[in-house]
């Protein structure tokens, strides 16, 4: 005879509660309601007795399932895993897990994954993978969905987000460059239908406009994607137009690497000839050659920040809508010098 599976009542009996505590320490919207010692109490003897909470029958009961869909544009970019390892980390500590989708830079399949993951019941939604005009975020805007963006934003919709001071970070780029003595500096940025592209390409103009540095607009280019192939193709694109230039300010680590894959190509030395920075600071940027001088964004403070705003929308859809804009620092390593004197 198979084995019964054990219920609440066969844990209460054991704890000697009643069973209305058992379920309310079991579930965390409730577990409050119950002093911490016999919370800790009854979930050791739930543990011990391999009690399993039925999610389909706490589902059809609170219409929650706790679980959180998470679509982000690039598995394979570096930025993405310590962020969704935080968001994991957060939404376990309040009994929720994450259901982890790739779009692969795909709207269409973005689109396709939202749908998929909201017929799973999902009790809400974190995006990575936002585009300032953005159907997907606007539908979700629309129905009401519990929703938080991160490291996007759009245009259309005020969404509840957790960004990078795109600007600040810029700044700081350019400022270390200029206080190297550079003064003749390219841009190679991301693409201009994402926030991260365009906000980075305007603090770049802003800051030329200001007459912090010298450039011209043979040295900027923006490129299709955040890739490394993009950056390798798009340097390449800039040192084509002919015009002198000793460093470059990098939309993204990714681009910066690809940078380097062309400078290594035309046998040109990075810092002596150009210097590089990029922006992130994805792991292991302290491992290339040379190690390169990047702005480093809170990818820990971003996860846990996403998931804390996620549910607090879930368990109070009349929660205000927020900005949480983080600010990035500059790590100096290797990949930038002063330039060779003339």
């Amino acid at each position: 005879m198979a084995k019964r599976n054990v219920n609440i009542k066969d844990v209460a009996a054991k704890a000697k509660v009643h069973p209305s505590t058992v379920s309310r320490v079991l579930n965390p919207e409730t577990r409050s309601m119950v002093s911490s010692a016999v919370a800790d109490r009854v979930s050791q003897i739930a543990a011990e007795m391999g009690y399993a909470r039925s999610s389909l029958a706490y589902g059809l009961r609170t219409g929650r399932t706790h679980t959180i869909g998470v679509v982000i544009p690039d598995l394979t970019n570096p930025l993405f895993p310590p962020i969704i390892r935080q968001i994991e980390r957060t939404l376990a500590n309040q009994g929720y897990i994450a259901i982890l989708a790739d779009s692969d830079n795909n709207q269409d399949n973005e689109t396709a994954i939202v749908q998929s993951l909201m017929s799973r019941n999902v009790d809400g939604l974190i995006l990575a993978t936002a585009h300032r005009l953005d159907s997907v975020v606007s539908a979700c805007v629309e129905k009401s969905i519990p929703l938080v963006l991160v490291n996007r934003t759009i245009d259309t919709h005020s969404v509840t987000a957790v960004i990078n001071d795109d600007e600040h970070g810029i700044e700081l780029a350019v400022s270390h460059l200029v206080e190297l003595g550079h003064e003749s500096i390219a841009y190679l940025g991301g693409p201009q239908d994402t926030s991260t592209g365009h906000d980075r390409f305007l603090a770049f103009k802003r800051l030329m406009k200001q007459g912090r540095f010298k450039s011209h607009g043979e040295l900027i280019l923006n490129c299709k994607a955040f890739t490394e192939a993009e950056g390798y193709r798009g340097f390449l694109s800039i040192l084509d137009k002919g015009r002198k230039f000793t460093a470059v300010v990098v939309a993204n680590d990714l681009l910066a690497l690809g940078c380097y894959d062309a400078m290594a190509e035309l046998d040109l030395n990075c810092p002596a000839d150009i210097s590089v920075t990029g922006f992130n600071d994805m792991p292991f940027m302290n491992r290339v050659t040379p190690p390169l001088t990047s702005l480093r964004i809170p990818h820990d403070e971003i996860g846990n920040q996403a998931a804390l705003l996620l549910l607090e929308r879930i368990l109070d859809s009349e929660s205000r809508v927020r900005t949480v804009n983080l600010l990035p620092e500059l790590i100096v390593r290797g990949s930038t010098a002063s330039p060779k004197k003339k």
